[in-house]
């Protein structure tokens, strides 16, 4: 069984690994109900309790399949994350072209930071799960990625003064119990913690075995300030679960030769240990104490099953120690 820890000053309780609804929701390929459904349920046999989503997931079709299946199972028997900063409009017809999700609801998309688009945000998120409550609400994309360099600080401020506030009254109302941030990037993690008194932050892809910087800057002051760190993007879209596929994925975009040549060599080393690839990449970065679970948008039950396996599998000191001797990780 997938052991659970403590996430941050909360009281909930979170498994080592967690399902994205990214994969189910059809990101970069369509995913048929039947499969994500699938998917879901192999993750509750193999003792996943832990489920993250987003209004942005398929443009509501990712809360909906994820509400689906968890209304059929015993709310004090799982936590659900979703996340604020857009709010999705009618659109007709539906958006025909979308950079991540194959198959869309019938939504279009607006950035929301404000106090009363988070308020209506989460309401709207329940409706679509028919849950009764969310226990994580993450503050979602305010980084440079979503908003480029010079709309990402405007985004922040007023993420800060509207969505934060928000949610703050939420979790002191009880109707939430943690409040984070979902982003691709350290550096906006830092900055909020000098806005504001976070439980956790979902970093995706920065902590990873091909990148480390928020080893010595974010995660220091996270366990000082016993904010945990839910870690995405352990793959780093791809690149770690295959380096040596065609037409290789990182970081959302085609991979560069020298991160496919990092990752080839981090995937020789573990295997001379006898060690997948995929295993190393979803267990490195539970070895540090800030990080409470590392998550996966598995779309299938093939793949939540292969994720348990890894997550089982017991890896070796000498691995992380001659990964380190190489230079390969820090």
């Amino acid at each position: 069984m997938l052991e659970k820890n403590i996430l941050g000053k909360t009281c909930l309780e979170l498994t080592q690994f967690g399902l994205g609804a990214t994969g189910i929701a059809g990101m970069y390929t369509e995913v048929p109900r039947l499969q994500a459904m699938a998917a879901l349920e192999m993750a509750w046999t193999k003792g996943v309790r832990y489920f993250d989503v987003a209004p942005f997931y398929g443009f509501g079709l990712g809360e909906r399949r994820m509400g689906d299946f968890l209304r059929d199972q015993p709310r004090d028997r799982f936590v659900i994350s979703t996340k604020v900063g857009r709010l999705l409009r009618p659109c007709n017809p539906p958006p025909i072209t979308e950079r991540f999700y194959r198959t869309t609801m019938p939504f279009d998309l607006e950035f929301d930071y404000s106090y009363d688009g988070a308020m209506r945000s989460v309401e709207d998120s329940l409706q679509r799960l028919g849950l009764n409550r969310i226990d994580i609400a993450l503050i979602h994309d305010i980084d440079t990625l979503a908003h480029g360099k010079t709309a990402q600080p405007i985004a922040f401020q007023q993420a800060m003064k509207g969505a934060y506030k928000a949610l703050e009254q939420l979790r002191s109302e009880g109707v939430i119990s943690a409040i984070g941030l979902g982003v691709n990037e350290w550096e906006v993690c830092s900055d909020a913690l000098d806005h504001g008194d976070f439980d956790c932050f979902l970093l995706a892809g920065r902590f990873t075995l091909l990148e480390q910087i928020p080893l010595h800057t974010l995660l220091p002051k996270c366990l000082e300030r016993s904010v945990s760190l839910i870690i995405g993007g352990v793959f780093n879209t791809g690149l770690l679960a295959n380096p040596f596929a065609e037409n290789v994925m990182y970081d959302y975009g085609p991979a560069s030769a020298d991160k496919i040549a990092k990752a080839k060599e981090i995937a020789t080393v573990c295997k001379s240990f006898e060690i997948p690839l995929g295993a190393a990449a979803l267990q490195y970065p539970l070895r540090h104490p800030a990080v409470a679970t590392v998550i996966s948008g598995a779309r299938s039950g093939k793949e939540v099953s292969e994720i348990i396996q890894w997550m089982d599998m017991e890896i070796p000191a000498a691995l992380w120690d001659k990964l380190t001797e190489l230079n390969l990780t820090a």
